[in-house]
């Protein structure tokens, strides 16, 4: 049986709340959050994992690869784990023992927790976290984009597998880097739509810069 962890609601006046939601959503902050789990985990440094819902098998591939290397790395991922690649990527994550964030559409109080989530949760490497509330029981879209939005305001850099053109996960990409957040993009012509915005960093570079962070 799972031991009993409380749902935390945090608001924005008080310590525990993250920084990067202040300082990169600016007034569309949320008033709170909910966490369900170790909240120890933000203190560190961290990468978002962003991919459109349609991905070249190419970069499904270097996708799961990815996964392992970060998994093995020991670097702190923080998704909304939603798309068919970023769940994928979440249950590769799970195999191992580095921290994992994933960010909710919905509320999480009426949530059902996976039993693979279970284990992670207990270890403290695992931490749900939403900025919706009770109103909220069902992702859509609108919901998720916010939800990604929220995500990448938590990490410190931001790892695109795929953002399709026209999609909204590349106009969403446009507007990190245009705002001066560091993103990096899985070298691929797939990703050429990228390009002229200035998603000049590759995956490798961006592991370089976790590098002093991870074990």
């Amino acid at each position: 049986m799972m031991k009993t962890i409380r749902i935390v609601e945090i608001r924005q006046s008080e310590s525990a709340y993250p920084a990067g939601l202040k300082k990169y959503l600016k007034k569309d902050a949320p008033k709170s959050i909910q966490s369900l789990g170790n909240l120890g985990i933000l203190q560190g440094r961290s990468l978002c994992l962003l991919c459109s819902i349609r991905c070249p098998g190419e970069l499904i591939l270097q996708a799961f690869d990815s996964a392992k290397e970060l998994r093995e790395r020991g670097v702190t991922v923080i998704s909304g784990f939603h798309s068919p690649v970023e769940k994928e990527c979440l249950r590769i994550l799970l195999r191992g023992k580095q921290p994992i964030v994933i960010c909710l559409a919905r509320e999480i109080e009426k949530m059902r927790i996976p039993t693979e989530w279970k284990k992670p949760l207990e270890e403290g490497r695992l931490l749900i976290l939403s900025s919706f509330g009770s109103k909220c029981r069902r992702p859509t879209a609108v919901l998720s984009q916010k939800r990604n939005e929220f995500a990448a305001a938590l990490a410190d850099l931001i790892l695109v597998v795929y953002a399709s053109p026209g999609s909204k996960t590349e106009a969403f990409v446009h507007r990190l880097i245009n705002t001066g957040r560091r993103v990096g993009v899985f070298t691929s012509p797939y990703n050429a739509n990228l390009a002229p915005v200035g998603a000049v960093m590759n995956k490798e570079a961006v592991l370089k810069k976790l590098a002093v962070s991870v074990k």
